[in-house]
C-alpha cells in the first residue's frame, strides 16, 4: 500500500509492503507528521516557533520535542564546526534543517513498533528505507537532475535501513544559508545528496555540508558512516569514495 499527503508543504509519500499493512497505520504516520508541521512551521501563525519568535514562549517553557530540537540543533553545530544553525540572518529560529529528517525517522519507528518490516518513508525527497520493496528487492532511489526541469533521474542507489537526504537551490531556490559569512550566495554546489545510517543523520549533515561548499567533500569522506554525491554549477558529478557501493555494477 502506498498513500499520499501533503503536510509542511510538501508531498508526504509513506509506501508499506507488508501484506498487514492497515489503514491505522498510515493514519498515525500521517497525523504525527500534521503534529510536527503544527509545532514547528515557521509558516504558521500559532505554532510554538512562532511564537518562540514572537517572545511569547521562554525558553524554560518550551515543550521537551522543542527542547530537544533546540538540544540537537547545538549538538549538530559542534560536530559540523559551526556550519549548521537554526538562527537565521534576521535572528529568527527556524529548525527546519533538522526537523524534517527528525520527524521521518521518528515515524519510521511508529510503523517498527507494529511490526512493520518493509517500508520507505519520503518527505520532501528526503527518505527512510526500511527491509525491501514489493518486487522483494533493496529500495531503488532516484537521485534527480537538478538543471532538469522534468525530474531526470541521473543516478540511482540501492539501500535498506538507510536514509538519503538532497539538499540543494533548485527545487525551494535559495533556503539554504552559510552561518559563517552571510554574503556567501553557496553557488559551487547545485545539489547534495547524503546517504547515511538513518534520516535523522543524514538530513542534519546534508543542511550543513551543502553550507560549506565545495570543502563539504572533504568533510564527508572523513565521516564514518556516510557517502555524498555533489553536483557543482558546471553540472560536474563528485562522489565521496564509498558511494559506488550503494549503485549497482
Amino acid at each position: 500500500m502506498k498513500q499520499t499527503q501533503i503536510i509542511m508543504g510538501t508531498p508526504v509519500i509513506i509506501e508499506i509492503i507488508n501484506k498487514e499493512a492497515k489503514q491505522k497505520f498510515f493514519d498515525e504516520v500521517f497525523n504525527y507528521f500534521k503534529y510536527v508541521d503544527e509545532k514547528f512551521s515557521t509558516y504558521k501563525e500559532n505554532s510554538e516557533i512562532t511564537a518562540i519568535n514572537n517572545k511569547k514562549i521562554k525558553e524554560e517553557n518550551m515543550s521537551k520535542d522543542m527542547q530537544l530540537i533546540f538540544k540537537l540543533s547545538e549538538e549538530t553545530k559542534k560536530l559540523t564546526n559551526g556550519y549548521f544553525d537554526i538562527i537565521t540572518p534576521k535572528g529568527k529560529y527556524d529548525p527546519s534543517g533538522i526537523v524534517k529528517g527528525w520527524s521521518i525517522f521518528n515515524a519510521s519507528k511508529i510503523l517498527k513498533n507494529y511490526g512493520i518490516k518493509n517500508f520507505c518513508i519520503e518527505a520532501g525527497g528526503d527518505i527512510e528505507t526500511f527491509g525491501k520493496n514489493e518486487k522483494k528487492e533493496i529500495w531503488c532511489i532516484g537521485i534527480q537532475n537538478p538543471f532538469s526541469e522534468k525530474r531526470e533521474v541521473i543516478k540511482k542507489v540501492y539501500l535498506s535501513g538507510k536514509g538519503i537526504a538532497t539538499s540543494g537551490s533548485y527545487v525551494r531556490g535559495r533556503h539554504i544559508y552559510n552561518p559563517k559569512d552571510k554574503y556567501d550566495n553557496l553557488e559551487d554546489i547545485v545539489s547534495l545528496t547524503i546517504i547515511g545510517p538513518n534520516i535523522f543523520e543524514a538530513d542534519r549533515y546534508a543542511t550543513a555540508i551543502y553550507a560549506m561548499g565545495q570543502k563539504g567533500i572533504s568533510f564527508i569522506e572523513k565521516l564514518d558512516g556516510f557517502e555524498g554525491y555533489f553536483i557543482d554549477k558546471n553540472g560536474i558529478a563528485t562522489m565521496t569514495k564509498g558511494f559506488n557501493n550503494y549503485i549497482k555494477k
